[in-house]
């Protein structure tokens, strides 16, 4: 039984993942580790009973232990408030997190034997860095009348007012919207996205719209490159990587054309597009990590998909079901990894490594749930329902011991 020193943050979440987060504990953790949490419910239930204070708790127990692992939870819509019963639409629980970890989102596709990207090119990974806070995911929104104006107006400090008029909606009707961020997240940001290409020893890109945002985009870009200049260039030359910074769209072309293997740094939106085009072009959104790394040093792992809800209402049905738990299970070993390297236990990275080696080697060996059977091209494979592709991971495990 592998020993564990210091808990992780564990915070559970919703429908098919919450089940499937049991079973991959029941089956593929309990029996081999001394497992350590501190235990936070994130279901939608109990974050409508505590008023979403748990989801705040569960942030501020990550900064105090380091390293927490997420399950997928339901962001809830006015469906989900009449379905649950709930007293309030309650917020983006990974929204509230990345705001109190000042977060930078990392994600990563897991390649599998058989499983090949829809661009041919790409031989190696690309992570996808998102800058997770403010822009369009803070903003402020207004329906404007015909006949009336939008005007963006800046307070000063000494109360001096500085107006610049959007638009005057003289012929008809129409919307505004007003966005924010702060020099602050955006180095945060930078820092983050520099450390990261470092540890991985990748090529960093940054891409933005400077030429059309002069001085909104025009602020990201500049506060990336005097980081750069001033705190890492020498380390990136010493490691023999590149920064670079380029247009969104061009950025976009010199990806489709890449062999991937770099870290692609975009602002929030562009980061919340194209982490999920990368992922179904990788060939899975149930084949991504998802790591949300602080400026304190503090992880946050989770799956990049959401809660699955088509099969968890088969499951509630009785039947059985073909759910890829993968990414799941790699956020455990992931967060378990860095848990591991932190408090010096190489017994626990060897654990988290032979696993996520045995989960790939299972797929690899033809074994694999629904989805990836669909696109897999092996020429010999066989779909599995959800539990059974656990225990088949589980008999890989314990035969890689032997």
């Amino acid at each position: 039984m592998i020993q564990m020193k210091t808990p992780l943050v564990e915070m559970d979440g919703d429908e098919m993942t919450r089940v499937l987060w049991e079973k991959i504990k029941e089956i593929l953790l309990l029996p081999y580790i001394d497992l350590k949490t501190e235990y936070y419910d994130l279901g939608l239930k109990h974050r409508d009973e505590t008023e979403d204070k748990v989801t705040e708790d569960a942030a501020y127990a990550t900064l105090r232990l380091g390293v927490a692992v997420k399950c997928a939870t339901i962001t809830p819509n006015a469906e989900r408030v009449r379905e649950y019963s709930l007293r309030d639409m309650w917020k983006s629980p990974n929204g509230t997190i990345r705001a109190i970890l000042d977060g930078t989102v990392f994600r990563a596709p897991i390649l599998a034997a058989g499983i090949h990207p829809l661009v041919t090119n790409w031989r190696k990974p690309i992570t996808i860095a998102r800058h997770a806070y403010g822009d369009m995911y803070r903003d402020v929104e207004a329906v404007v009348a015909a006949g009336g104006k939008a005007e963006l107006v800046v307070t000063a400090a000494d109360g001096t007012e500085t107006r610049r008029l959007i638009h005057s909606y003289d012929g008809a009707a129409g919307v505004a919207l007003g966005m924010h961020n702060t020099d602050a997240s955006i180095a945060s940001f930078a820092r983050a996205c520099f450390r990261y290409a470092l540890d991985a020893r990748q090529d960093l890109w940054f891409a933005s719209k400077d030429t059309i945002s002069k001085i909104y985009d025009h602020r990201f870009k500049d506060i990336f490159a005097d980081i750069f200049t001033a705190e890492f260039e020498q380390a990136f030359n010493q490691a023999g990587i590149e920064y670079f910074y380029t247009l969104i769209d061009d950025a976009v072309a010199r990806v489709m054309r890449s062999e991937g293997g770099f870290v692609w740094a975009c602002k929030n939106y562009d980061g919340d597009v194209m982490s999920d085009m990368l992922a179904s072009a990788f060939g899975s959104l149930a084949m991504m990590t998802s790591v949300l790394v602080s400026p304190a040093g503090v992880y946050e792992y989770e799956a990049a998909h959401g809660t699955v809800q088509r099969h968890y209402y088969k499951y509630l049905q009785g039947e059985k079901t073909s759910t890829n738990s993968v990414a799941t299970l790699f956020a455990w070993t992931g967060a378990l990894r860095k848990r591991a390297e932190l408090d010096g236990l190489p017994d626990l990275v060897s654990f988290a490594n032979r696993m996520e080696k045995a989960a790939l080697g299972v797929i690899g060996a033809g074994i694999m749930t629904g989805d990836l059977a669909a696109i897999s091209t092996l020429p010999q494979k066989t779909a599995v329902e959800s539990e059974a592709f656990l225990l088949a991971v589980r008999d890989a495990f314990v035969n890689s011991q032997q």
